[in-house]
């Protein structure tokens, strides 16, 4: 069904991007996306929502460059930022109760524990789900989100990030786990720029 890869997501978030898309862009947008990437086979028939390692990070990089390729630079980086805003919430239903983030317990911690702890859940799902690889570092007054294997700029040369929809994810997650907050969230390293990493930095005081 997919592009051959070495490295994959598992069907059931494959599936959850997938539909992330169809809800932001409109299911003609989504197909005229899967067919500048080659998949249209995709079209009406996502993938199963099990955890067979079967969408491949080739898959997800395409689909992120098609984007771009068809909104434009602007518009697809807009588009892909509300796309994983929506992937967190599809994402939620499917991996919010091993992630322990809906317990009362975590919800009356103070933020800066909520964020920490909510950080290193969510990575800890795509360390273990996935083969993406994430590692979470704290310095002065920032979070930092380290993917060290990245599915979203997989074999692309860029000269800007691109990894637009981890930046969305991670933008939903922090309102999500601090009920209703906003934080400054950037993209300051990419692999496809020639980075070691995509490095996110999250301000862990939020805005006014």
């Amino acid at each position: 069904m997919n592009i051959a890869s070495a490295f994959y997501y598992p069907n059931r978030m494959g599936r959850i991007i997938l539909e992330s898309m169809e809800e932001v862009v409109g299911r003609n947008g989504l197909n005229a996306v899967l067919n500048l990437a080659g998949l249209g086979e995709l079209i009406g028939n996502y993938p199963p929502s099990d955890k067979k390692p079967e969408f491949s990070f080739e898959t997800v990089s395409a689909l992120m460059d098609k984007l771009e390729l068809a909104y434009g630079p602007r518009g697809g980086r807009g588009l892909a930022v509300r796309i994983g805003r929506t992937t967190f919430k599809y994402g939620m239903r499917e991996f919010g109760p091993q992630m322990g983030l809906t317990e009362t317990a975590f919800r009356l911690l103070p933020l800066g524990t909520k964020l920490r702890l909510g950080g290193q859940a969510l990575a800890d799902v795509f360390n273990k789900e996935t083969d993406q690889r994430v590692h979470i570092e704290e310095r002065e007054g920032k979070l930092l989100w380290h993917i060290d294997r990245c599915p979203l700029c997989w074999g692309r040369h860029t000269s800007d990030a691109v990894c637009h929809l981890a930046v969305g994810l991670l933008q939903e997650s922090l309102y999500w786990v601090s009920g209703g907050k906003i934080f400054d969230v950037e993209e300051t390293l990419c692999i496809a720029r020639g980075d070691p990493t995509c490095t996110i930095e999250i301000d862990q005081t939020p805005l006014d």
